[in-house]
């Protein structure tokens, strides 16, 4: 149960504390006020998306928070929130963050945690109904996702998607091997024929890299050469001068004066070593000149090697470097085609298996749609009868998909069918004409789920397109679910507003520079002239008051619920 709403800079709202209790809390005002933003708010804390139009104008960031009353300490939310490693006690603060840039942060318990486990949590904690969310409705794949949220099947429904998902994946690999097996002969020998070749060319680990160096290096043999003899000479073969010579002379020179001062002594082997350093530096470079002269003939057969890759490579379409990896392809593809067989008689076998298990669970799935069907049914018709449909009929149709193959979400084709008035034939929902109607269906459909949920349930004006006599039987329903739970309702209607437990007025502020958005909890009087307000529209009479008290008089129980605090700030 929601327990606390905090709210800080969100859309024209600069700040709101709300606490709730048990029963139907109805959110009033003059269109345009805010009401929807409270929704909002529990949207942004369910793990809906946020961006930066949700932060108020001038603000750096948005900040919404709750608390909920978990009551079951073994329920499912709480098994959810201890595997994520979630500290939980009696209760959850969920909050969420949103700064003026876009970026959004979330928090239970104080941890911070991604959106998506706030949208696994918030599903378990709220409802939210949205007056348009009779489109909705109409879609197949709505209808199938309420028949089976209706029926608690969602689990089971997630395990036969999986298992089409197996029993395709083996129906996928089947028909792949089938195709091999079909062109086996023509493409094992063609197989043999690649594998041969390539293992001809014996490629080594590495050789390609050695081979293109090479054959830089052949390339600018006389570059190479002059380099290394102008080096030799400039290190120990000029006879002027070179950096041998001067080095000894250097060498000679410390050693005498080293006997006058030890210091210099000390630096002497560093010279003597740069010495021995430039001998073998001029040995190396004279062996590399002769190793470059060895074989000139060298650069021919490297050039052959490289084309024999580059072609090949061109041949299989792939880089010379991948070569080697496609022979151990080529390798591994030969045996699985001398194996062929055996692997389908195996995937056949799985296929089966796959099949029938789909088939088993997909048949559990169909037998409780069905069973949830018929009682959905009958309780949305009983509902129509007191939302000014009286005769109507709803009906759910649970009937065999026309493909045999295995589909992912079962055995069923889904369709809800209806009429609205007596004597007149069932039709498909989605050519329902009347918008009043469909909005009224919808509603009933919406109380009928939300009955048995036990969660947290907030309609957002789903009362719109009906009223009068209609209207006090809306306010009716949704005050009967606030007596076996929590109900939020944003409303623009008298009949419905006096029905609730708790009513707050959603007002909107401005003094010529800002607007802000006030919330206030109204108490007896309070809500009399709010509700006159909402029956007499600019100018409140005092017939518009009596009526006021009148419609709370028959709405109002033996035992009143009190009244919800509201802080502004």
């Amino acid at each position: 149960m929601l327990t606390h709403l905090q709210i800080r800079d969100l859309a024209i709202i600069d700040a709101a504390e709300i606490e709730f209790r048990p029963g139907l809390t109805v959110l009033t005002g003059e269109t345009g006020a805010g009401k929807s933003i409270i929704v909002d708010a529990l949207q942004l804390l369910s793990g809906g998306r946020a961006g930066a139009e949700v932060v108020r104008h001038g603000a750096e960031r948005t900040e919404v928070s709750a608390s909920f009353d978990l009551g079951d300490p073994a329920g499912a939310l709480v098994r959810l929130l201890r595997e994520q490693s979630i500290d939980v006690g009696d209760e959850l603060t969920i909050r969420r963050v949103v700064a003026s840039d876009g970026r959004s942060r979330a928090y239970l318990n104080g941890q911070s945690v991604p959106v998506q486990l706030l949208r696994e949590v918030g599903v378990l904690l709220v409802d939210i109904h949205g007056q348009h969310e009779f489109q909705s409705l109409v879609r197949p794949a709505s209808q199938r996702e309420l028949l089976d949220a209706s029926g608690g099947l969602e689990a089971l429904a997630g395990e036969v998607s999986g298992l089409q998902r197996v029993w395709l994946n083996l129906l996928n690999r089947t028909l792949d091997l089938e195709s091999r097996v079909h062109d086996r002969d023509a493409r094992a020998e063609l197989v043999q024929f690649q594998v041969r070749e390539l293992e001809a060319l014996d490629m080594k680990d590495g050789e390609l890299a050695q081979l293109a160096e090479e054959r830089t290096r052949l390339a600018n043999r006389g570059r190479l050469v002059e380099a290394a003899q102008e080096a030799i000479a400039l290190l120990y073969e000029a006879e002027e001068n070179n950096a041998h010579a001067s080095t000894s002379r250097a060498l000679a020179a410390l050693k005498a004066a080293g006997v006058h001062d030890p210091r210099l002594g000390g630096i002497a082997p560093m010279v003597e070593e740069a010495l021995i350093n430039l001998r073998e530096a001029a040995r190396e470079l004279s062996h590399y000149t002769e190793t470059l002269d060895h074989d000139t003939s060298r650069q021919g057969e490297v050039e052959r090697r490289l084309a024999a890759f580059e072609d090949l490579a061109r041949k299989h379409r792939i880089a010379a470097a991948e070569l080697p990896a496609r022979l151990a392809q080529l390798r591994e593809e030969l045996g699985s085609l001398e194996h062929a067989d055996t692997q389908l008689v195996t995937l056949r076998k799985e296929q089966a298996e796959a099949l029938a298990a789909w088939r088993t669970r997909a048949g559990q799935l169909s037998s409780r749609r069905t069973a949830t069907a018929k009682a959905l049914s009958k309780e949305i018709t009983q509902r129509m009868q007191a939302l000014g449909m009286a005769g109507g009929r709803f009906q759910i149709d649970v009937s065999p998909l026309d493909s045999p193959e295995p589909a992912p979400h079962g055995l069923d084709q889904i369709e809800f069918r209806v009429t609205a008035n007596p004597g007149q034939p069932l039709r498909p929902l989605a050519k329902v004409a009347s918008g009043g109607e469909l909005a009224r269906l919808s509603l009933a459909v919406q109380v009928a789920r939300a009955g048995r949920e036990g969660r947290c349930m907030i309609f957002d004006e789903v009362d719109a397109g009906v009223g009068g006599a209609v209207a006090e039987i809306v306010g009716g329903e949704l005050r009967a679910l606030g007596d076996r739970g929590q109900v939020l309702c944003v409303t623009h209607l008298p009949q419905v507003a006096s029905q609730g437990h708790h009513q707050l007025r959603v007002s909107k502020l401005t003094d010529g520079k800002t607007t802000r958005t006030q919330l206030v909890v109204l108490e007896p009087d309070a809500r009399v002239e709010e509700i006159a307000r909402m029956l007499g529209g600019v100018e409140i009479t005092d017939k518009a008051r009596e009526h006021a008290r009148e419609m709370l008089g028959l709405a109002r129980r033996a035992v009143r619920t009190a009244a919800v605090p509201v802080k502004n700030k």
